[in-house]
Order: structure tokens, then sequence, then C-alpha cells
């Protein structure tokens, strides 16, 4: 089935928690609405499945607008994150209670449910666990039954909410693996709220981004990462240093250093900001005369490694500027500059925290303010 979602608004009080959202989401298709908290992915997920009504917009359901059609008519299932499973009832209880509850014309003969809800607890590989309750199952085994519980009903829309938030990072990692085979099986239309940007990542098809109340931007994983719409996008993806400066025709001068632009060829003294992953960092050792370029430019920054966390590949290296003098845009503050090199590279370097170093970007994403 088929989203089509047409300039939905929505106020709690004087919170504006929707702001003119439009979206289309194909059939079949696994979306993650990513975003802080607060930022209106949630009170979408809720407008979709019929537990809130928007103030203004519609909803439509393969071309058919559904946005006054109750909640029990939509074919949705939803998934929570605190499972909200029954206690007093056993897991094949909890899997058969959508299908035991419909009304008695539609509600199929009890040898029906049994074989239905074992094929759905052997979907989710917890059919051994048919008898227990829910205070004798892990975490991740309740969320997996509340997911049996919700395709029960065989759902045409399958919504989950932040459905890993409440599992330690090892079982969150095993599940959404699981969740994404489980929906290339199964192909139905589903769409997850999250706050981790790696989950976004990994499970979707498509990530759309949300903040206060606004899609920032929609597409593939590669897409949002690659080619960040906004600083919000560039800043809320992974790990990113952020420098101020000014751009003037197609130089970006930024704190210590100075870095080609030339997408910003036409910016006259412009206000500018500049997003630098820290991956995209060469990391050098600094010879004090050594850094300067053209015309007595430093060809990069010179900062000392405050310090340094060796974990497995990767050497994250904390660095502080050595430069006092900070912008009028900057805080007051030094700013924790972050650079990852392999971790052999930083052992064949033989760095030591406290040392000056000099850090060039590889690659940096430039944004002009009014641009």
């Amino acid at each position: 089935m088929s989203i089509q979602i047409r300039n939905l608004s929505k106020h709690f009080g004087d919170f504006h928690a929707l702001r003119d959202v439009s979206l289309d989401i194909d059939s079949g298709e696994l979306i993650a609405l990513l975003g802080p908290s607060g930022c209106g992915k949630t009170t979408l997920l809720r407008i979709i499945a019929g537990l809130e009504s928007p103030d203004t917009g519609h909803i439509l359901f393969s071309g058919e607008d559904t946005t006054d059609v109750h909640v029990r008519d939509r074919q949705v299932g939803f998934v929570f994150q605190h499972y909200a499973l029954f206690r007093h009832m056993t897991v094949f209880e909890n899997v058969a209670f959508g299908l035991r509850v419909k009304p008695r014309h539609l509600r199929p003969p009890e040898a029906q449910i049994k074989k239905k809800v074992h094929e759905l607890l052997q979907l989710v590989q917890l059919d051994w666990l048919a008898d227990r309750y829910p205070s004798q199952l892990s975490g991740g085994q309740r969320q997996r039954i509340a997911l049996a519980r919700a395709l029960a009903v065989e759902p045409k829309v399958l919504l989950l909410d932040e459905p890993f938030g409440a599992l330690d990072a090892k079982v969150r990692k095993e599940l959404r693996r699981w969740l994404r085979r489980l929906h290339d099986e199964l192909h139905v239309t589903s769409i997850f709220v999250t706050h981790d940007q790696e989950e976004a990542l990994e499970v979707a098809d498509r990530v759309v981004l949300m903040n206060a109340g606004r899609i920032e931007q929609s597409g593939s994983p590669q897409e949002v990462w690659d080619h960040p719409a906004s600083p919000f996008v560039y800043g809320f993806l992974g790990d990113v240093n952020l420098f101020h400066g000014r751009a003037h025709e197609g130089q970006v001068h930024l704190e210590g250093l100075q870095i080609d632009a030339p997408e910003h060829a036409a910016a006259q003294n412009a206000k500018a900001s500049a997003y630098v992953r820290p991956h995209d960092l060469e990391v050098q050792r600094y010879a004090p005369g050594a850094d300067l370029g053209i015309e007595g430019q430093p060809r990069g920054l010179v900062v000392q490694l405050s310090r340094a966390i060796v974990v497995g590949p990767i050497a994250r290296l904390e660095l502080i500027s050595a430069d006092d003098h900070k912008q009028a845009e900057n805080p007051a503050q030094d700013q924790v500059i972050e650079a990852h090199i392999p971790a052999q590279q930083f052992h064949d370097l033989a760095l030591r925290e406290g040392e000056m170093l000099v850090v060039t970007p590889r690659r940096a994403r430039v944004f002009v303010e009014g641009s």
C-alpha cells in the first residue's frame, strides 16, 4: 500500500509539532523517520496510524483519503518502544489477540488462528516460547513478539515507534538486521521512527530527516550521507567538525586555515560555515614554518593533541586549536576538533598527548549564509 501525506500541520497548545509536511511513500518501502526529540516524527507516525488527527492536511492510502478513517479500519499494525504486551497472557495469546477480537463475521476459525500464530512465531524465530509469559522473556524477545502480534492481523502498513530504543546496543544491532531481513521477506509498507542515525542508515530504503516539525531532507541512506541538504542534516548524521569564517570569491577563510569553495564564487565576504567529518582531516606532525602555503597563508590548522582514544582499527584524536585568537562567530571556550586516523598510522607516528599537530581538510562542505 502506498501512502501520500499532504500538507499536514498539527499543534499541541502553543507547540507546533508539524508544519505543512508532505511526503510520498511507495508500496513495500521501508522508511525511517529520523530526527531529534520533539522534531515531529512520532506525531507524524501517530497521524498515519489514526491515533492523532491533523489540524490541517490529508493522509491518503493508495490514493484514498483516510484522514478521518478510524484507527481500527486503517489496516495498520503498530509496534511501540515498550512492547505493550499483555502481561497476563502467554506469548501465543498475545499474538492471537488481534485475530480473536475481530468482529464475529471477520474472525477466523480457532484452528486457523492457531495455525497463523504458529507461523508468525516461526517467522520471528520464537515458536519455542509460545507458552511463556512476557515477564519470562528478554527485551529483544518481547520486541519480536510485539512485532508478530502487529503482523497477525495482516496489516497493509506497519508502523514502529523507536522499536529498539529500550534495548542494549548489541541486541539493537541484531534486531535491526533481523528487521531488514523480515521486511525483505514480507514487503509490507513500513515506517519506523528513530533518533539513532546508524539505525536509520543501516535499515531503511529511504531516510526522512525531520527538524522542528518540517522535513529537512528525504533520500536513500547514501544520498543523505554524501549530499546533506542543510547544516542541520550534516550535523545530525554522524560526527562532524564545524568551523566558522567568511567566504569571498570562491575562497573560505576559517579559523586558522583557508579552503577552496568554487561553488561559492559569487560570495562577497559572506558569513560561512564549513563542516568536516573526522575521517576527512589529514593529520601530520607540526614543523614550525612548514605549515605556510602560498603568500604565507596556513595550509593547515595547527592544533594540540589533547587526548587520543585508540580502540580497534581507528584512533580518535581530540584536538584543540593552537590559535588563541577566536573569531567573533565562535564561542569563547576552546573548540574540540575530532580527527579519525587508522590506529596503525597513530602508532607509526608515535603521537603523544600534548604535542603539536597540523590538520588539513581533505573534503569540506561549505554553507554560506543567505545562499
